[in-house]
């Protein structure tokens, strides 16, 4: 089945917003920049939000052209493992703020737990993904007396990560874009007519290789900044 460019075009953004989102985060960890800390923070969510939509609509057109569990499950394992990596990583280069439960970890998880909601009605994934919305947000006005907790969103008095997605509230954005994902496209296919404009082929290019450029862009990163700082 043909690609939707409009998917791989909204995924490229979300890829070029991470990039500007990450490089600040950089200057402010390892460079004390220290402006506009609201804005950045409001850019982050939304740029963090604009991903997991599309990985929720994404599953929901994966699923219309092949629902095997096993493929879901397969994919899922894999890109959890990568956050794995990055938690390793992290914790071997910045053990004070390593990664315990971030955005791969999250993705890698959404994709096997948010199978049963493709089969369902379009109207369970927008429910429960009000709920685990706003449950996570909830969750943040309370303090866990246990690290065990982080991953389901509760987090003790002293936590920091420099990349955290709990199940709640983050699944539940997941789950919208599943909800989107079968208003939108219904059986995988597109309900509405959109021309392809030639344009949007560079950022589509991003959106279809989302996941090494996540993988390979900190290190890139930190090398620019080490050269022009």
């Amino acid at each position: 089945m043909e690609r939707l460019w409009e998917i791989d075009f909204t995924r490229g953004i979300g890829i070029v917003m991470m990039l500007v989102s990450n490089f600040v985060t950089d200057l402010q960890y390892f460079y004390n920049y220290n402006v506009h800390e609201t804005f950045w923070s409001v850019f982050a969510r939304i740029t963090a939000i604009v991903f997991l939509l599309i990985v929720g609509i994404s599953l929901n057109l994966s699923y219309s052209r092949n629902n095997n569990f096993k493929r879901f499950a397969k994919r899922g394992i894999f890109i959890f493992i990568l956050g794995l990596l990055i938690t390793f990583a992290t914790w071997f280069f910045m053990p004070e703020n390593y990664v315990v439960f971030g955005i791969l970890h999250l993705i890698g998880l959404s994709i096997i737990i948010g199978y049963p909601f493709l089969k369902l009605n379009k109207d369970y994934a927008f429910a429960f993904g009000a709920i685990f919305s706003v449950i996570g947000v909830l969750f943040e006005k309370l303090v866990a007396s246990t690290n065990y907790l982080l991953w389901f969103g509760l987090t003790t008095a002293n936590f920091s990560s420099v990349d955290y997605f709990p199940i709640f509230p983050w699944f539940g954005v997941v789950l919208l874009g599943i909800f989107i994902g079968k208003m939108l496209y219904p059986n995988g296919k597109r309900k509405f007519e959109l021309p392809n404009f030639k344009f949007t082929k560079p950022i589509s290019w991003l959106g279809r290789h989302s996941l090494i450029i996540y993988l390979i862009h900190q290190p890139i990163l930190l090398g620019l900044l080490a050269l022009l700082l």
